[in-house]
């Protein structure tokens, strides 16, 4: 056979191909995540191009223009009516530029510029070798007690790093709540989890334990991520898409043509209840909430407290904004089937969180449960399908990231010698030590409990009385029960820090620089804020709770 003979085999038994055609992207509306994430790639670039002294300004500076510069392009986004009228479908189907979107999207930039402020933190451990010092081990890869370790600190080294890792993981949460398709989804999962993996392994004092906890988040978030595919794979045979609405329109048999390879799975609706399952089981991970909260208490107890905060508050979030678009975008025909499971494990959650709190004593694992009773409070919401019950959660979501931030941050400030003294016991009589400190971390804890004109009291109303009119009633006596067990152990710190005697040698309040002040003055004034004058916030929320398919 000629080698022309072969050549024309080639060419004519192919099909004629359509030309491809360039996507389609619309950069001012994904400009919020496109800045973060393109200075997080800046931030690795300074780590290898700027000396060593001047990247810890370099990196700072970097981090907060870009989460101020994606804020302005979020409310800007929002000005011209992207959340309201011009919500749509963007990046060729791969995000959605509406109200929910926007407005977590600016909880998580604001969520994050606060945190970022905790972690840039230098005053609150004493000098080492005449080198001011953060939170963070002096450097990553060296073994805890090691040589290398000894020669790090004594060198004045820090982890810079810390500030990109946290912008990838912030540009991560931006784009989950915000995906408009399963793939996204799950790209941007990894994204923002690795990062926050990465950060939990870095505390300063007390390595080993931060190691274990990032260790045992990796390992359980690997098994979540797991799920989370496993279910996608799952919804793609049922409904031969990744799209969330081509998935809506077949659980709703609105489809017209079916591709003959998909034929025998296409709407096979063992696919579709055990894929939804598996999806739903990774996001309810990442939010916290019972059975799948078993890495919560351990992994905020080990992790620097900063990386606490900001994992408590911009995780809850994101995860929670990416759960209220697949149940209320892509499932409202299966909301029978979904309902009762989600009923009963806010019910667990909401109940789990609080008793099991009652019996902590370390102040990092009892806020850890807390916010896994938070987590159920919320999902209470969640199960209301109605849009005040949208609104009400994201009003709740915005509330509560700023109280956990703000309580965390306090937490850093109290001392001794083996760094942050959270043992419960070392916190008696803080009240007469340092009463402004002890006062603020009670409004925190007010909040917390939901008691009135604080921004608690504020988001659970609105969430228990969605659910109350979307006909959860039971679910709301469950909830008022389970905040007054979460009550109690709110008031008992307030009362170990108030009406103790101080031991003689107890933990001394570090002062902090003007950067954990701000975090702290943030906090407390969206929670008084957000519990005195709530109405403009409830209405921005309100307007923001229609989801674009």
């Amino acid at each position: 056979m000629s080698a022309s003979a072969v050549h024309s085999l080639w060419t004519t038994a192919a099909d004629p191909i359509d030309k491809i055609d360039a996507p389609k992207i619309e950069y001012g509306q994904l400009s919020p995540m496109l800045i973060v994430i393109g200075a997080a790639v800046i931030g690795v670039l300074i780590e290898a191009f700027v000396p060593r002294k001047s990247r810890y300004h370099v990196q700072l500076f970097v981090s907060v223009v870009a989460l101020v510069a994606a804020f302005a392009a979020v409310v800007g986004l929002a000005a011209r009516g992207f959340g309201t009228t011009k919500a749509h479908i963007a990046a060729m189907g791969a995000i959605a530029v509406d109200g929910p979107a926007l407005f977590l999207q600016g909880t998580i930039l604001l969520a994050g510029l606060v945190a970022i402020f905790t972690f840039a933190e230098r005053r609150l451990d004493p000098e080492a070798h005449g080198n001011r010092v953060d939170s963070f081990a002096p450097q990553a890869g060296s073994v805890p007690g090691s040589e290398s370790e000894r020669a790090a600190t004594k060198a004045g080294f820090t982890t810079t790093e810390v500030f990109p890792l946290a912008l990838f993981a912030i540009g991560g949460m931006l784009v989950f709540p915000a995906a408009n398709d399963l793939l996204t989804l799950f790209i941007a999962l990894e994204v923002f989890s690795l990062p926050l993996y990465l950060l939990c392994a870095l505390a300063r004092r007390k390595r080993l334990m931060s190691q274990e906890a990032a260790v045992k988040y990796f390992l359980l978030g690997a098994f979540a991520s797991a799920f989370t595919l496993f279910g996608i794979a799952l919804l793609y045979g049922y409904a031969g898409s990744v799209s969330y609405a081509t998935i809506a329109n077949v659980v709703e048999g609105n489809v017209k043509t079916i591709d003959p390879a998909l034929a025998d799975t296409m709407g096979n609706d063992a696919l579709l209840l055990i894929g939804v399952a598996m999806v739903v089981m990774g996001l309810l991970f990442k939010v916290g909430a019972v059975p799948f909260h078993m890495w919560t208490p351990d992994v905020y107890q080990g992790a620097p407290t900063p990386v606490t905060g900001f994992m408590a508050a911009a995780t809850k979030v994101a995860a929670f904004g990416a759960l209220l678009r697949l149940l209320y975008v892509v499932l409202p025909g299966l909301r029978w089937d979904w309902r009762p499971v989600m009923w009963g494990i806010a019910i667990i959650t909401m109940l789990g969180g609080a008793i099991v709190a009652i019996t902590q004593t370390d102040i990092k694992r009892l806020l850890a449960y807390s916010s896994i009773a938070h987590a159920g409070f919320i999902l209470a919401g969640v199960i209301a399908t109605t849009p005040d019950g949208v609104s009400s959660v994201l009003f709740y979501l915005a509330a509560y990231s700023f109280v956990t931030i703000g309580a965390f941050a306090v937490v850093t400030l109290v001392r001794d010698a083996g760094g942050e003294a959270t043992h419960l016991s070392k916190w008696a009589g803080l009240g007469r030590r340092s009463p402004l400190v002890a006062a603020v971390f009670a409004v925190f804890l007010l909040a917390f409990a939901g008691i009135p004109l604080t921004s608690g009291f504020t988001g659970k109303f609105a969430v228990f009385k969605a659910a109350a009119d979307g006909g959860a009633g039971a679910l709301v006596v469950i909830g008022v029960l389970s905040s007054a067990i979460a009550a109690f152990f709110y008031i008992r710190v307030i009362v170990l820090m108030f009406f103790s005697e101080p031991k003689a040698d107890g933990p001394t309040v570090a002062v902090p620089s003007p950067l954990t002040i701000t975090a702290i003055g943030v906090g407390v004034a969206v929670t008084l804020v957000l519990g005195v004058a709530p109405q403009y916030f409830l209405d921005l929320a309100g307007q923001a709770g229609v989801f674009v398919r």
